[in-house]
């Protein structure tokens, strides 16, 4: 008889399960407390990610209880007695995997797409159809709180700063250099925090998005090789070279007693043919000068990258683990512009006209490599100690050519420019934690981390001499460049239960020293400019479960967005003929203050999320114009004050029957900007929404389709606005072999000549300077045939699955 003396304010039982045989813990495991009288169930629980569960309450008596985990054999405890006061810890308990089972069972019905957790969101990555066969981020953006553009830039709630982690590790370089490159079919699961918890950098305006991997659930290896290719465009806009989609990935995962090994590669050809219509003026005294364009604008993008993970449990209480990440990418945009009718003019009368051709090509790398180190040991009295240490190295840049030249005789030159830029990026990130041993009023954790980033930059920019054929350095736009930044933090949280209530509460204090040192070519000017601050992040969250299918949550957290080098370069950058870009060496970081309040429904197999949210950006950072000629703007990132966000997100899931499912969210904000640059005010605001949606129907347990919407509205900038983005998809997908193997036809972008999907017009404006509106119209009704095979799929299974008893569910 299992028994216990320890005397706490309320009655309640705990423990933990593992596979039996290994120190890894079951995720998602069923518990369920009965009544040996009547069999009827008392209390359950779902396991948490260390295998650890609570009943809490629980009248004294005598009970029973099962535990259970799909494709494993039910563990029962019998004459448990609980008496009034009393709290029993179960320890450890095991439950063995029936072999047989795990090659018999199949999943009917559906399972929940997203899962809601008192800090964060957790999506599975296989639901989202139109993503597979893709990247990160053609699964990311099907997410409820996420948005993205003509351009494939992530956005979270609107706003488009956020920290990437990859199994746990934060990314210090540019998220979109790992998210392009990483496959979608080697994604398990993503996490979105909108509002991190102390233990995590408080980096990221828009919070968090960690995405774990696939590997696999026993013992054994698990393969899962995947292809895709792309059936000829539909649409090509007249671009010269004719778009190549095609690419594989492969997985393999090896798990034997105490090892666990993960290997992975990847190949990726996505072109994506597009043009470009604009329109531009600039006043200058009482000139105005006009350059209407519309040419090409197309993207040859090739990704490789490589993955290898290994990591090893001695015993129960020590793991250590060892990864590799690296990548090798580059995303060539060829804009090729007519300008049919650049012409000048005073009161109306032309001063000149002129048209010219500008050939444009920007070659852009982004090559990265990480590895990491970790350990943690747990001690006997459940305390456990952890160290990460990161390395990650990136290489950006690359050339761009700008040729403006004669039409129709596009052999006459007027200007050939050449510009390129290296920018080595190395970053440490060292980290240690401690997790007290848990107490019945919660669990105290604190620890330590160091930051280090050194990025430089070098910028070259020359003009060809049409005279002597030679190309010539142009000082003022040329440059070198370099950022270093080291960050001191510790912190301390306390997290815990109080009946309905569990609740966290913590504070971060950071220490960094921020150092930016330019040189111009010429040798002429060399400053340095320093930034440091000493600052606190505190952050709480609660939630209140009002019974088992209802919850309502709130939280707060303090964040800051850090400045680039690319935002902080004072040099112009010569991007095309109409542009140049330019940073700010004294731009200050943005810091942002967010307040939730939400509450989750779930009824019966469906489930609803509301969450109202308000969002305080101090130092906001916009890109503004200012006219640098009569034909060239100058794009400049500023600090034009503050930005405030008033909104709703909300998410809906729907399984009307095991074979039909609606999954929708969406966001509704106010977005104001207040402030001003260049002693112009700025004083605008709209509302602002979105909307991602996707239904699954399954005609047969292995056919089915499933239709996706992605929709922008309308947004304003401190100077102007971006147009509404649409992006219809639909996918059919069949399996074969006993869903070894599965084949998807993806059409992505869905137009048919009838709809404005995937372009989107940029307009900004400043009366008596500029005005200008540019459409960017990319490629629509896309064809892509994925097929995956995968060997010995039921060893990663996936635990992302709703609590399944057996039994009678509580």
């Amino acid at each position: 008889m299992l028994t216990s003396a320890t005397g706490y304010a309320q009655s309640g039982i705990a423990g933990k399960i593992f596979e039996a045989g290994k120190n890894t813990p079951i995720e998602y495991g069923s518990v369920g407390l009965y009544n040996p009288a009547d069999s009827s169930m008392v209390a359950g629980a779902v396991s948490l990610e260390d295998g650890s569960f609570a009943l809490e309450n629980i009248k004294p008596g005598n009970y029973y209880l099962v535990v259970q985990f799909m494709g494993y054999d039910p563990t029962t405890l019998s004459d448990i007695e609980l008496s009034r006061g009393q709290q029993l810890d179960l320890g450890k308990l095991e439950i063995s995997p029936n072999e047989k089972l795990l090659e018999m069972v199949e999943v009917f019905g559906s399972r929940f797409t997203a899962m809601h957790k008192i800090d964060r969101q957790v999506f599975e990555s296989a639901n989202f159809l139109s993503g597979q066969g893709g990247t990160a981020i053609d699964v990311i953006r099907n997410l409820p709180p996420v948005n993205i553009n003509a351009d494939g830039e992530l956005s979270v709630r609107g706003a488009s700063g956020f920290v990437v982690m990859l199994n746990g590790k934060p990314i210090q370089s540019d998220p979109s250099i790992i998210l392009s490159q990483l496959p979608a079919n080697a994604i398990k699961n993503i996490e979105v925090v909108t509002a991190p918890a102390a233990k995590y950098d408080p980096e990221g305006k828009a919070g968090i998005i960690n995405i774990t991997t696939e590997k696999g659930a026993t013992d054994g290896t698990y393969i899962q090789v995947n292809t895709k290719i792309g059936l000829p465009s539909i649409e090509d806009y007249d671009n010269k070279n004719k778009p190549q989609r095609y690419g594989a990935d492969f997985t393999i995962n090896h798990r034997q007693d105490k090892w666990d090994l993960s290997f992975g590669a990847s190949y990726l050809r996505n072109d994506v043919n597009g043009l470009r219509i604009g329109d531009v003026y600039t006043k200058r005294g009482d000139t105005t000068t006009r350059f209407p364009s519309e040419g090409e604008r197309g993207f040859d993008e090739e990704a490789y990258s490589g993955r290898f993970t290994v990591a090893y449990t001695p015993d129960a209480n020590n793991e250590f683990s060892l990864g590799f990440y690296g990548g090798i990418r580059s995303k060539d945009r060829t804009a090729d512009i007519l300008y049919y009718d650049n012409h000048a003019e005073i009161a109306g009368e032309r001063l000149y006209t002129m048209t010219y051709y500008n050939e444009n090509l920007r070659i852009r790398r982004g090559d990265f490599l990480l590895g990491s180190f970790d350990y943690s040991h747990t001690f006997d009295n459940q305390s456990r100690l952890s160290s990460s240490f990161l390395y990650e190295y990136t290489m950006l840049g690359g050339p761009t050519t700008n040729r403006n030249l004669g039409f129709p005789n596009t052999d006459f030159v007027y200007q050939d420019a050449y510009n390129t830029n290296n920018n080595p990026l190395e970053g440490l990130r060292w980290q240690l934690d401690y997790q007290a041993k848990p107490k019945d009023w919660g669990t105290f954790e604190f620890g330590y981390q160091f930051r280090s980033l050194d990025h430089k930059g070098d910028f070259v920019y020359e003009r060809k001499n049409n005279e002597t054929g030679d190309f010539e350095l142009i000082p003022e736009f040329s440059s070198n460049v370099e950022l270093t930044r080291l960050i001191h933090s510790a912190y301390g949280q306390l997290t815990g239960n109080i009946g309905k209530w569990d609740y966290a509460a913590g504070l971060r204090m950071e220490y960094m020293d921020r150092e930016l040192l330019l040189q111009d070519k010429s040798n002429t000017v060399d400053t340095t400019y320093y930034y440091d601050f000493f600052l606190p992040y505190p952050t709480a969250r609660a939630q209140y479960a009002v019974n088992d299918d209802f919850r309502l949550k709130a939280a707060y957290s303090r964040r800051v967005e850090r400045t680039t080098t690319f935002k902080m370069n004072p040099f112009p950058e010569r991007e095309h003929s109409e542009t140049l870009e330019q940073g700010d060496p004294t731009l200050l970081p943005e810091f942002i203050d967010l307040i939730e309040t939400g509450l989750v429904k779930e009824f019966g197999d469906n489930s609803l999320y509301a969450t109202a949210y308000y969002r305080h950006v101090k130092n906001l950072v916009n890109r503004v114009n200012t006219v640098y000629n009569d034909t060239i703007l100058n794009r400049i990132y500023s600090n034009v004050g503050t930005g405030r966000s008033v909104g709703m997100e909300t998410g809906l899931e729907l399984n009307f029957s095991s074979k039909w499912k609606i999954f929708t969210g969406g966001n509704l904000y106010r977005y104001q900007i207040k402030g001003s640059f260049d002693e112009q005010p700025i004083n605008s605001s709209a509302w602002v929404y979105s909307l991602n949606a996707n239904t699954s129907y399954d005609f047969t347990p292995t056919f089915g389709f499933q239709w996706s919407l992605n929709y922008l509205s309308r947004r304003i900038t401190a100077q102007g606005e971006d147009s509404s983005f649409l992006s219809p998809n639909l996918v059919v997908r069949k399996t074969f072999l006993g869903d070894r193997l599965s084949a998807s036809l993806q059409w992505l972008n869905m137009d048919m000549g009838l709809l404005k999907s995937n372009e989107q017009r940029i307009t900004t404006m400043r009366e008596d300077a500029f005005y200008t509106t540019t459409n960017y119209v990319l490629e629509v009704d896309m064809v892509m045939l994925n097929l995956s095979y995968t060997i010995n799929p039921n060893r990663n299974k996936s635990r992302f699955i709703e609590s399944e008893f057996g039994e009678k569910e509580f």
